[in-house]
């Protein structure tokens, strides 16, 4: 991950960077995006804060730099096979990204929930931060474009009717976003779950074929 706050413009050690991905999560869930200093990212880090300050100038720096590297998370989880069926890898990528990777999920580490309310402080800033703003619209067009693949590969297939691929990849994606800000900004904890639910309804009336058909 290059990050434009890096000094030398090089890319850090993966394990130095790994653990300053880490302390900045950990850091971000405790603190939220307001009260999150670069202390307090030292203090979950085993390292010294100038090693943070080496590779990223600033909170904002660092903070695209974790965008981007959730981007990279993303990619690595998602990544399923081409020639696998395209309604189950559908219903993969919906899951992983309503409640997180299936890996993840049952981690002591890592807090889906905590995660999404933290990076929703940084979404309320993106109208005001063109950086923030930049890499959360690739972070969204990567996601966009996965959708789509699935889709137009479903269509070719047979497996999924003539549909627009971007018109069901808008529907998926604000459904999820949706429900997931309502989970974390609600007392509805039911609503990640329900929407989940109507996205199945979709997928089955709207894209799958029927026996018949």
């Amino acid at each position: 991950m290059v990050d434009d706050g890096d000094r030398d413009g090089d890319r850090a050690p993966a394990d130095t960077e790994e653990a300053i991905m880490w302390a900045t999560y950990r850091a971000l869930c405790k603190h939220g995006y307001a009260n999150l200093t670069m202390q307090a990212i030292a203090d979950e880090f085993d390292k010294t804060k100038g090693v943070i300050h080496y590779h990223y100038d600033t909170k904002e720096a660092l903070l695209v730099a974790f965008l981007e590297y959730l981007l990279e998370a993303f990619e690595r989880n998602t990544a399923v096979d081409e020639e696998g069926d395209p309604r189950e890898r559908l219903e993969t990528l919906i899951d992983a990204l309503m409640f997180g990777p299936p890996e993840r999920q049952e981690s002591d580490e890592f807090d889906h929930w905590e995660l999404t309310t933290a990076l929703l402080e940084i979404r309320a800033e993106a109208p005001y931060n063109e950086e923030f703003r930049r890499q959360l619209t690739r972070n969204y067009d990567t996601v966009e474009a996965t959708v789509i693949a699935i889709v137009e590969e479903g269509i070719e297939s047979g497996a999924f009717r003539e549909v627009d691929p971007e018109a069901v990849a808008g529907v998926v994606i604000s459904t999820i976003n949706g429900a997931r800000i309502y989970r974390v900004t609600t007392r509805r904890d039911d609503v990640a779950t329900a929407a989940r639910a109507g996205l199945e309804a979709i997928v089955d009336e709207w894209l799958c074929r029927s026996d018949g058909e």
